[in-house]
């Protein structure tokens, strides 16, 4: 457990990083499965660029994923079920995110998860194109790092029912598409990545980055020059982009 909660720890510090845009103050989360039934997630009001050992909450999956089942909670009934969802019942509040964290971690098969409010991605979700620029590709990086098809769901208020979205999200995504996606767009609010590692889930939420700034400088000079489906099927499962992807962390 200490070599993933040292890395969790790592992860957070470079979303939380100021100079890159990604999360301030108390913005975003971040959570690791620990295989045993039990995730770490950081703690209700931790900042990630300098969150520490006591700003990250173990917690039980099958309760947090239970109260999923139950939308219908008050406030004081969601804080409650957090509260009992503690495997140390002295340690923080973990985040009112815990609830997506867990669907990522139970329906998607993420080991990591990163949630952030990355300036030039809110540039986006937050217009009236929404997450409509992000459907279609512009270059072959973003599709070897952040994958072919991205998951979106509209702006739902944090929290539970925000967690049951995600579900419905993920679940179509899954039928549709056969695999779990690496993305989530929500709309008004920001991208989750769901990785295999913990280096994977820096390299979407970087490569988001980039994609936003290059999506909204295109806008600019007339428009994105979107890439044709086929060609960026073609860039998903190219032998060689799955070696690439491997070389540089994205081992999925």
């Amino acid at each position: 457990m200490n070599d993933i909660l040292q890395k969790l720890i790592k992860l957070s510090h470079e979303l939380g990083r100021e100079d890159r845009e990604l999360a301030i103050l108390g913005e975003g989360n971040t959570s690791a499965d620990l295989g045993d039934g039990t995730f770490l997630v950081k703690a209700s009001g931790s900042q990630l660029g300098t969150i520490d050992e006591g700003g990250l909450t173990r917690v039980h999956l099958d309760p947090v994923l239970e109260a999923v089942e139950n939308p219908n909670l008050t406030d004081d009934q969601v804080r409650g079920r957090l509260e009992e969802a503690r495997v140390d019942q002295s340690a923080r509040l973990p985040s009112v995110e815990t609830f997506l964290h867990a669907l990522c971690i139970k329906e998607a098969g993420a080991k990591w998860v990163g949630h952030t409010h990355t300036t030039s991605v809110l540039r986006i979700l937050c217009s009236k194109l929404g997450a409509e620029p992000f459907l279609k590709h512009v270059y072959p990086d973003e599709i070897v790092v952040c994958g072919r098809n991205l998951a979106v769901v509209p702006y739902i208020d944090p929290g539970l029912h925000l967690a049951v979205a995600v579900r419905d999200s993920l679940r179509k995504f899954m039928d549709e598409h056969g695999a779990a996606p690496k993305v989530i767009l929500m709309v008004n609010h920001g991208p989750v990545a769901l990785g295999a590692t913990d280096r994977e889930v820096l390299n979407i939420m970087l490569m988001l980055d980039k994609w936003a700034k290059v999506i909204a400088g295109s806008y600019l000079m007339g428009g994105p020059n979107f890439l044709e489906g086929g060609i960026s099927d073609r860039i998903e499962n190219r032998p060689d982009e799955h070696y690439r992807r491997a070389a540089i962390g994205n081992i999925k």
